[in-house]
């Protein structure tokens, strides 16, 4: 039996007249990488943020680690706190604070949010920090960081809550192209030491190396879901087709 770590069931959810989910569902299985691809406007980043209720579902029933919410009734301020706390998130623009180091960055959470103690949580924070490759830049500011450094300090801080599962919404589309490298081998690093990632990503090689499962949303809707040689490879849906053949083969 599968042990997923991410189930997700008809989840809708619409922004006024705009119905950008309708009825998604899918699974993730612990210690897998899941991609998710489309194109602009079908519903990527709405449905990575449905997994972390900062877009709450307006129906549908989801469970991410321990915690599991039926968004067709009211959910309880505390159920939806247990909720959030089971991923952590990796945004396209860093959004670290401006006025704090790069440890207070990877330690805030664990300290105010999490109540962890604080000379724990800042061992725990420099060891994040080796692992992204930025541990000598502990005392420095973001501004002082590159935007690829400054995003894997937001990796190193998602890490830092232990989360059961990672979310990453485009990691690289605002960055430089140099810089684009040195995150995505931080993710590929990840994927190989087994945590559960699920990436919103426009970079297609990439989710051809990375992916466990590649999901292909349009329109609100997973149109193809499977294994990267299959839905990268060789796609069942036409649609899917149109969208690889443009991003692949640029005129």
């Amino acid at each position: 039996m599968t042990n997923y770590c991410v189930s997700a069931t008809g989840v809708r959810k619409a922004f006024g007249d705009n119905n950008v989910l309708n009825g998604v569902s899918f699974e993730v299985a612990q210690g897998s990488a899941t991609t998710i691809i489309g194109p602009s406007g079908s519903g990527k980043t709405t449905l990575l943020r449905a997994l972390n209720a900062l877009d709450v579902p307006d129906a549908g029933v989801i469970q991410v680690g321990e915690v599991e919410i039926d968004f067709s009734k009211p959910v309880a301020k505390d159920e939806l706190r247990r909720y959030r706390a089971q991923s952590g998130f990796v945004f396209q623009s860093h959004n670290l604070f401006p006025h704090k180091t790069v440890l207070q960055n990877v330690t805030e959470g664990p300290i105010v949010a999490q109540k962890r103690p604080k000379d724990q949580a800042v061992a725990e924070a420099i060891e994040l920090l080796d692992q992204v490759g930025l541990a000598e830049k502990q005392d420095q500011y973001p501004y002082q960081l590159s935007g690829g450094q400054q995003q894997r300090v937001g990796i190193a801080r998602a890490l830092a809550l232990k989360p059961k599962v990672v979310l990453f919404d485009e990691p690289t589309s605002a960055l430089d192209p140099e810089l684009v490298g040195e995150v995505l081998s931080v993710i590929r690093d990840l994927a190989v030491e087994g945590w559960t990632l699920v990436i919103v990503t426009h970079e297609i090689q990439f989710a051809r190396q990375v992916s466990d499962q590649v999901l292909f949303t349009d329109q609100g809707v997973i149109l193809e879901k499977g294994a990267p040689a299959e839905v990268i490879g060789d796609p069942r849906e036409e649609r899917t087709r149109q969208f690889l053949d443009r991003i692949l083969n640029p005129l």
